[in-house]
């Protein structure tokens, strides 16, 4: 994995990014907590070789934190996907898990994917729609499309974002072969009831205007993770920290919590 590190001194922070296959897009996050944390940002393993599985980067994450924390159970700020994998580390390592933030987290259930879809259907006008659908013809290249793609989407996921997301070179496969398998773990049971494992404080942030629907992901989650908590925030999209009303808010909140200590830590 590639692996971006910001700050020097501080409880060490690790930011996993979503998609999967879409690195870059918590590198805003990391600069802001480069202050106080030490700050390390993954970009997750590409496709190529044995087809990619939870499993692999699940290995991959804990694999970084053995190395990078040996005598620290560092936080783990998930975004999206990113979210998602960052429950499934902990769920395999508990014993390595510090404070977990998940951040506009993925589904885990075939309902709440139906309500995502839904809603980001609503959104989409017809010049979007003939623009989607044109890309395969204009875009050749599967990762050059999937980075286009999440171009053109983006406003569907914000409310009144100051900034686009920033992102490095996208992996279609990867991303294909990540989330098939992510779904073949929910349909045999896998995820949610794997977090049952999971002791750490676990934080969930969400914005009301997020196309993913907070409460019904919040709901998949509860049964499990006792210990949840959550955050919701009007006039916010998909990606707080990009968020006009919200972007402040969100650091203070993130701080708090990452920063926070109890008996489960020391």
């Amino acid at each position: 994995m590639k692996l971006r590190t910001y700050g020097e001194r501080g409880p060490t922070v690790i930011l996993v990014h979503g998609g999967p296959g879409a690195p870059g897009s918590m590198a805003p996050i990391a600069r802001e907590l480069s202050d106080t944390f030490r700050v390390l940002e993954p970009w997750q393993r590409r496709s190529g070789g044995a087809p990619l599985t939870v499993a692999r980067h699940v290995a991959d994450l804990d694999e970084l934190v053995r190395a990078q924390c040996p005598d620290e159970r560092p936080a783990v700020v998930g975004s999206s996907w990113g979210a998602m994998l960052a429950l499934a580390w902990a769920a395999a390592h508990p014993e390595r898990a510090g404070r977990l933030v998940l951040i506009g987290c993925g589904t885990f259930d075939i309902a709440s994917r139906h309500r995502l879809e839904t809603t980001c259907d609503a959104r989409i006008d017809a010049d979007l729609a003939r623009e989607l659908a044109t890309l395969p013809s204009r875009i050749p290249d599967e990762d050059e499309r999937l980075a286009k793609i999440g171009e053109l989407v983006f406003p569907l996921y914000s409310y009144d974002p100051l900034g686009p997301c920033e992102h490095g070179p996208c992996d279609a496969r990867g991303h294909r072969e990540t989330w098939a398998d992510m779904l073949r773990l929910q349909k045999e049971g896998v995820f949610p009831r794997a977090f049952e494992r999971i002791d750490a404080p676990v934080l969930l942030l969400h914005g009301a205007h997020d196309p993913h629907p907070a409460r019904e992901i919040r709901a998949s989650l509860e049964a499990w993770l006792p210990q949840l908590e959550a955050v919701e925030w009007e006039r916010c999209g998909h990606y707080p920290w990009l968020e006009r009303f919200v972007r402040e808010e969100f650091y203070a909140t993130l701080r708090k919590w990452i920063g926070g200590a109890d008996r489960h830590e020391r």
